[in-house]
């Protein structure tokens, strides 16, 4: 019988030794027998790089090949993957992973802010040279939401897909409905925790959780990345009352991501939105990350589970790994990055409910005043409540039937001319999940 050959073992190149990238180190010390049987070939890792070599990082790194420079890592002989896990989407990422794809290397990277910024100028690269970019990693962690897109849903023209995709902002608004303490303490305690990255703007203003957006809707809807034209909106301005009046109503409020393609183009929103309390993204608690994917032919998906931390994450970049192990190449976004069309960018049309929550002057006809401003941009109330009077004050709470942004932006405009309005009101929408 003839004699058939072991494959090579697939040489990995690992760039940044943070959180993550001693994650992978671990996932491949610890299961090398398992992957190579999975993957049909032994996975190593030849060469690592970081900037401070004695720092102690739990975990035995004797046996790799050290680069200070992580360009120099990526142009190495022995290296057939380059695994980006530094962050950033400038400098040292940028130019290393530019170098691997140059130096004919596979590129997986976890890097949300590199691709949302660059991923589709790397991704021609790599499909001009046959090469692999895989960023599973990039988008919600340990769920395998780009593989269930551009694999297991790739006969489906998608509809919508939406999401709660950063688990520090899920955390401050669950951790204020359960404890009843304010944003500012919550956001104190998130940093205390470690939950915030440096600048923490990243995670509450929306940053983070829109360049994840932008890539599934590209993906979803075969559109270049266009993190520019993502809508965001924080979290900063949601207050204890609109938590409590929310759950009061049934519902929870959540900085949701929601994309879908219509006529005029492609609607890409971050933005805090009321969802049903009993709905999976109502009852998503925690620093849990929920992708909800919507086909034509499949319905409704729901993928839920950790969005990041060491293990999820290198999780994920090691599913990508395997995957180039076995042979499996797919073009980054699912379908050839020149063919990707320049999307049109949209503002949200769609009608919505809103929440909207407001102090007047507690006088005769001042409820009166704001029905008619709402009335006069065609917008009709479903319920409405008044609640703890403060002295010459009256918190009021509307809830609308459904109506358009540039409605409630009109009736908003009129308010401040009926002289009952005291400070700036506040709308949330509600979003139909």
């Amino acid at each position: 019988m003839p004699v058939t050959s072991k494959p090579e073992p697939l040489r990995l190149g690992l760039a940044g030794l943070g959180t993550v990238g001693i994650g992978v180190v671990k996932i491949v010390q610890q299961h090398a027998d398992m992957i190579s049987a999975r993957a049909g070939r032994a996975v190593v890792i030849t060469a690592v790089s970081a900037r401070d070599r004695s720092r102690n990082r739990d975990a035995d790194l004797s046996g790799y090949a050290w680069e200070t420079d992580p360009v120099a890592l990526a142009r190495r002989d022995d290296v057939d993957v380059f695994i980006e896990v530094m962050g950033g989407h400038e400098g040292p990422a940028r130019d290393a992973t530019a170098a691997a794809l140059a130096a004919g290397k596979d590129v997986v990277t976890a890097n949300k802010a590199l691709l949302a910024h660059h991923g589709h100028e790397l991704a021609l690269v790599a499909e001009a040279r046959g090469l692999a970019l895989r960023f599973e990693a990039a988008v919600a962690g340990g769920i395998p939401v780009i593989k269930a897109l551009t694999e297991g849903l790739a006969g489906n023209a998608m509809r919508r897909v939406m999401g709660v995709m950063n688990g520090t902002c899920n955390y401050i608004l669950t951790r204020m409905e359960s404890a009843g303490l304010p944003y500012e303490q919550v956001f104190e305690e998130a940093r205390q925790l470690g939950y915030l990255e440096a600048d923490p703007n990243l995670d509450v203003g929306g940053i983070d959780a829109g360049h994840k957006l932008s890539l599934l809707a590209a993906i979803a809807f075969g559109t270049r990345v266009s993190f520019d034209a993502v809508e965001l909106e924080g979290i900063g301005a949601v207050s204890i009352d609109d938590i409590r009046l929310a759950a009061d109503m049934g519902y929870r409020i959540k900085l949701l991501g929601v994309a879908q393609m219509t006529g005029r183009g492609l609607e890409q929103r971050m933005t805090p939105c009321l969802v049903p309390a009993d709905s999976p993204l109502g009852q998503l608690q925690g620093g849990t990350n929920m992708v909800v994917l919507e086909g034509d032919s499949v319905g409704q998906i729901v993928l839920r589970g950790p969005g990041a931390g060491m293990g999820p994450t290198a999780s994920a970049v090691m599913g990508d790994v395997i995957d180039l192990a076995r042979g499996l190449r797919i073009p980054a976004f699912g379908r050839p990055a020149a063919s990707l069309a320049a999307p049109v960018a949209a503002a949200t049309t769609a009608p919505a409910p809103y929440y909207l929550r407001m102090t007047l002057l507690d006088k005769p006809g001042a409820l009166a005043k704001i029905a008619t401003c709402l009335g006069d941009a065609g917008i009709s109330i479903d319920r409405m409540h008044q609640y703890g009077h403060q002295g010459t004050q009256a918190p009021v709470l509307i809830v609308t039937h459904k109506a358009t942004r540039d409605d409630m932006a009109h009736a908003m405009g009129r308010f401040a001319a009926t002289g009952v309005l005291v400070g700036a009101p506040v709308a949330i929408r509600i979003e139909e999940v």
